[in-house]
């Protein structure tokens, strides 16, 4: 004998408002995205135009060091929320005008305030919506990254070889709980932000001397800034021994998870 058919009537209702609620933020934040890529904000943020103005930005922070601050703080949470391209040029911009201490606090707040926001707004639109039909396997993994979530972020934000927007909406999917995403990230990025801020810190002179041999080619040649090259060499500010030492970074915040699992194997044995 079957069971009774479900009619219309006893079908759960679907609370329209809800799921649109659910859904605004995540569309008002690739709207945003893409405004800005389709009016070309994004290609302002160069090392050429941080370097033209250089002296004027130095000028201004001198005098307005709280204001530029500020300035920088937002506009990195802004370029982190929205995934644009960037946040390199920016924490090497942030070495370069305020020292390598300052721009790393001030940097590592600032990314991690704005991943978070990605975080939370994929969580509440495509975290949910996963959530209720992943299969077995992903579950499964998900229940096995919520159980050492600090430690695989840590992993994650470490390693170079992973997008940082990919791990944001990874941790959304997989139910990392918000916590642990933050303080993960927190420290996770520490590293990196530390390294790429000191390398910025010493670009005063290369970008000095770039800015005379610019300015003195703008003046004699007649096609003038377009046909004046403006370039600053920053591949090799990634070198193989700093991915090296961020892998082994990455492996080392592995370790308690490897020795959680060979402890229950050893009890499983033993048992």
């Amino acid at each position: 004998m079957s069971g009774p058919r479900r009619t219309r009537e006893t079908m759960p209702p679907v609370d329209a408002p809800s799921s649109m609620r659910r859904w605004l933020p995540l569309v008002a934040l690739v709207a945003v995205a893409v405004l800005v890529v389709a009016m070309g904000w994004h290609k302002l943020l160069t090392l050429k135009n941080i370097g033209l103005n250089y002296e004027a930005l130095r000028h201004f922070i001198t005098h307005n060091l709280v204001a530029a601050l500020a300035i920088y703080f937002a506009l990195y949470v802004a370029v982190v929320a929205l995934s644009l391209p960037g946040a390199l040029i920016l924490t090497l911009a942030g070495g370069l005008l305020f020292g390598w201490l300052i721009s790393t606090a001030t940097t590592v707040v600032a990314a991690t305030i704005g991943a978070t926001i990605v975080f939370l707004v994929a969580r509440s639109s495509i975290g949910e919506g996963v959530a209720s039909k992943v299969g077995p396997w992903l579950s499964r993994l998900s229940e096995g990254f919520r159980e050492n979530a600090l430690s695989y972020l840590l992993f994650l934000r470490l390693v170079p070889a992973f997008p940082f927007v990919i791990v944001n909406l990874a941790a959304a999917v997989l139910g990392v709980p918000l916590r642990s995403y933050m303080l993960g990230t927190f420290i996770g990025i520490i590293p990196g932000t530390a390294a790429f801020s000191v390398a910025g810190s010493g670009l005063g002179s290369v970008i000095k001397a770039q800015n005379r041999s610019y300015s003195a080619c703008v003046a004699k040649m007649p096609g003038g800034e377009a046909a004046c090259p403006y370039t600053i060499d920053t591949s090799a500010l990634v070198t193989k021994e700093l991915i090296v030492a961020f892998v082994l970074l990455g492996v080392v915040a592995l370790i308690p998870v490897a020795l959680k699992k060979w402890r229950a194997r050893n009890a499983a044995i033993e048992g």
